[in-house]
C-alpha cells in the first residue's frame, strides 16, 4: 500500500526540481572568453577587450565572469562581443556550466 505513493511522489518531487532550476534568471559580471576566464595575460600591454575578442577569434567561447566562477555564453555573441572586458547584466537560462543568453545590457 505504501508503494503505491512512492511513484507519484518522485514524479512530484522531479518536476517541481525542474522548474525550480529552469527559466531566466539575472547574472551580474564581467564579459570575458573561456580560455583566459580572469586573467588576459596572452597580450601584454592591450586591453582585455581586444585579448577576449583576439580569442574568440581563435575559436574560445564569449564568458562571464562572475566571482571566481566563468559561465560560457550561447548566442547574442554580436551584442557581448561589443561589450568584451566590461560589466554587463545578462538575462539567460543556466543549463550546465553555460548560460543561454537573451538578453545582455551594459552594467553599472
Amino acid at each position: 500500500m505504501r508503494n503505491t505513493y512512492l511513484i507519484p511522489a518522485t514524479l512530484f518531487v522531479l518536476l517541481v526540481a525542474t522548474y525550480s532550476f529552469a527559466g531566466n534568471k539575472a547574472f551580474k559580471g564581467v564579459v570575458t572568453d573561456d580560455m583566459c576566464g580572469r586573467k588576459h595575460t596572452m597580450m601584454p600591454g592591450k586591453p582585455d577587450a581586444d585579448c577576449i575578442r583576439a580569442c574568440v577569434k581563435a575559436g574560445a567561447k564569449h564568458a562571464l565572469l562572475v566571482g571566481d566562477k566563468v559561465y560560457k555564453l550561447e548566442s547574442k555573441s554580436e551584442q557581448v562581443d561589443k561589450l568584451a572586458g566590461q560589466q554587463v547584466n545578462i538575462t539567460g537560462t543556466l543549463v550546465g556550466e553555460s548560460i543561454r543568453v537573451d538578453a545582455v545590457t551594459p552594467g553599472k
